[in-house]
């Protein structure tokens, strides 16, 4: 058999700061060694300096940039996360706004891009869209944009319009808050006087002119996250990247060559969209060691207390009364259930109970192991050598583009993978020795966007 005549695919690779979601363990500054977590008790909450202090972002932002990634990328949260009245501990402490963050990140970097998640449902074009403009002029070309929508009655009460949209009215406001944005971005194309933008839609009326020139990119690049069927239609329609997650390597493929097809539907090219799923990594001088590591990790991420209350989320009613180490409840979940109201929940509570229930039995789980076992991101676990040798084969056989490393631990968690797989990557060929660009649209290969014809 002959060699594969394609070219070998470059890997793109981004940084995640995760400190608010449930892969995090905080290290306590200045050692960066895990926080301790009590015996049968939840992991204890990081000092409010780890967490909101500029420090942090800085540490994870410049080994990013060492390690010559394309972008870092911030969460969004417009209200505190709670669960029976109760704010999580990872949240209690603070969750600074991600556009002023990433604003400071351009001041102590020079090349790497700087994405921020914002939601289309609880704001507004045109302030939103001068904001992101802003940070792209500061950083030479280097903003991007995650698109996400709100779900929830919680986040609504903290804005006037108040309740939630429901998912199909979330898509066509946010496909019409991205189009409206893009107009007022091609406003300016020559650099000259604003031509006044004019849109009327059903979500939103805009009439003037922008405040800023084109950025130095021609528009942030514009991320997407979501797997559903609409979230697919709307990265192909109008995202640079998608970040996603799956669960294996035939399940990437499947992913990549679904979203794939559907570009040219929108006069697009496979290399016009980049599908970056987000990961985790685990690495040990032996197999055994990584893998005993990871196992590890995940009863760190997965207390006692993070097991029951991801299981409430599922069922909608307390569990409390239950042993996290014994089995899964047998009564069927309350969609209505006291816990449900003011979410928009899984489509199908009583099939995902049910999946979790046939696992527990097979495999003779616990709540706390079916749990651990359920709701694990992808992650490469292993060798320097093996965790590399498995990224390019994800990248060489089309189940990805590239990756969204999301170290558990923060800030310091990426160190070990740029000082030792970042290398090896390089060694194989599939990695860039240095940025050859300024912009983020030139680390992802990604075309300008063309300037529209100017209107007098």
């Amino acid at each position: 058999m002959g060699s594969d005549p394609r070219p070998r695919k470059q890997i793109h690779l981004a940084a995640h700061f995760p400190g608010v979601n449930n892969t995090t363990v905080w290290a306590d500054a200045p050692t960066r060694r895990p926080t301790a977590t009590p015996a049968g008790g939840a992991p204890p909450r990081p000092s409010l300096g780890s967490q909101i202090d500029f420090a942090s972002f800085e540490h994870l932002a410049r080994t990013a940039e060492r390690g010559l990634f394309d972008f870092f990328f911030l969460a969004e949260g417009l209200r505190l996360r709670e669960h029976k009245g109760r704010i999580h501990d990872l949240d209690v402490l603070g969750r600074p706004e991600s556009l002023t963050v990433l604003n400071a990140l351009a001041a102590v970097t020079e090349r790497l891009g700087l994405a921020g998640t914002v939601s289309a449902t609880f704001n507004e074009p045109y302030e939103l869209a001068r904001r992101i403009a802003s940070l792209d002029h500061l950083s030479g070309g280097r903003a991007a944009w995650n698109v996400v929508t709100t779900s929830d009655a919680f986040t609504g009460e903290n804005f006037r319009r108040g309740g939630y949209l429901d998912r199909a009215d979330r898509y066509t406001r946010a496909a019409e808050f991205l189009a409206t944005a893009r107009e007022l971005w091609d406003s300016r194309p020559d650099g000259g006087a604003p031509r006044r933008v004019e849109h009327r839609g059903p979500h939103f009326t805009v009439r003037g002119e922008f405040a800023l020139p084109r950025s130095p990119q021609g528009h942030p690049v514009v991320i997407q996250a979501g797997d559903s069927a609409e979230g697919r239609e709307f990265a192909a329609s109008a995202a640079d990247v998608i970040f996603t997650r799956h669960s294996g390597l035939e399940a990437g493929r499947a992913f990549y060559a679904d979203v794939k097809r559907r570009l040219p539907a929108y006069g697009r090219r496979p290399a016009d969209l980049k599908i970056m799923p987000g990961v985790t990594f685990v690495l040990g001088d032996t197999a055994a060691e990584a893998q005993e590591a990871a196992a590890e990790i995940r009863r760190r991420q997965v207390s006692p207390q993070t097991a029951l209350l991801t299981l409430e989320q599922v069922w909608g009613v307390d569990l409390s009364s239950y042993d996290p180490d014994g089995p899964l409840p047998e009564i069927d979940p309350d969609p209505d259930g006291e816990l449900a109201r003011g979410r928009v929940r899984i489509a199908d509570p009583r099939a995902v109970a049910d999946k979790w229930r046939a696992l527990s039995r097979a495999k003779g789980l616990s709540i706390r192991e079916t749990v651990i076992e359920t709701t694990g991101r992808q992650s490469f676990v292993g060798t320097p050598e093996s965790v590399a040798r498995e990224m390019d084969a994800f990248v060489q056989s089309d189940a990805a583009d590239g990756f969204i490393l999301v170290p558990h631990l923060t800030p310091g968690g990426l160190d070990p993978f740029v000082a030792r797989v970042v290398p090896l990557l390089q060694e194989r060929g599939v990695f860039r020795t240095e940025y050859t660009g300024t912009t983020l649209r030139s680390h992802l290969g990604l075309p300008e966007p063309a300037r529209p014809a100017r209107k007098d």
